[in-house]
């Protein structure tokens, strides 16, 4: 059995509840437990919102920066709810079954490759000039700091859901592929 939920999932105050589900529908337990402080709740709101909806990167792009931040923090969570969105993003299976085998998989080009070594190395907080090179191959600056942060953003998330152990909804823990054990 999985340990317990370190913080309460709460109910939102009236103007947050609103928000939340114009922008996610009804939201996940995230969001639920970081409502233990409504104003930061609301802020992380406003902040995931434009990662999410003012990025030029391609959506499938940026899913697979993530869900290669939730495989080397081993966040559960993050990879179950994030799957989904990778597919609706149009990240091919293929993918998703190589992505902890990226760098000598056939099913990433280039330009995604170095996207994924950006989302490694940002997530274990060790950007060396050399990946900024590689990086600064195939993306400006200005993609290279939206994807940065993106990577960021997400070690963020998952490590808030690792200090408050965050439980996955019902409906996300039959997840597949599972997670792989930490590389």
């Amino acid at each position: 059995m999985p340990p317990m939920q370190r913080v309460p999932n709460v109910e939102f105050e009236p103007a947050l509840r609103k928000r939340l589900e114009e922008l996610w529908g009804d939201p996940p337990n995230l969001y639920r437990a970081l409502a233990n402080h409504p104003a930061l709740a609301a802020a992380w709101t406003e902040f995931a919102r434009a990662i999410r909806y003012e990025s030029r990167n391609p959506r499938a792009l940026r899913e697979l920066v993530i869900l290669r931040g939730a495989q080397v923090m081993g966040s559960e969570y993050e990879w179950a709810q994030h799957l989904k969105m990778a597919r609706k993003a149009g990240v091919r299976e293929a993918q998703i079954a190589a992505l902890a085998d990226w760098r000598a998989s056939p099913e990433f080009d280039a330009r995604e490759k170095a996207a994924l070594l950006l989302a490694e190395a940002v997530t274990r907080a060790d950007v060396s000039d050399a990946v900024f090179a590689e990086v600064s191959q195939h993306f400006g600056r200005q993609d290279y700091v939206e994807l940065a942060l993106t990577a960021a953003f997400y070690a963020m998330v998952g490590r808030m859901l690792d200090a408050m152990r965050v439980e996955l909804e019902p409906d996300a823990r039959d997840y597949k592929p599972r997670l792989p054990a930490k590389p």
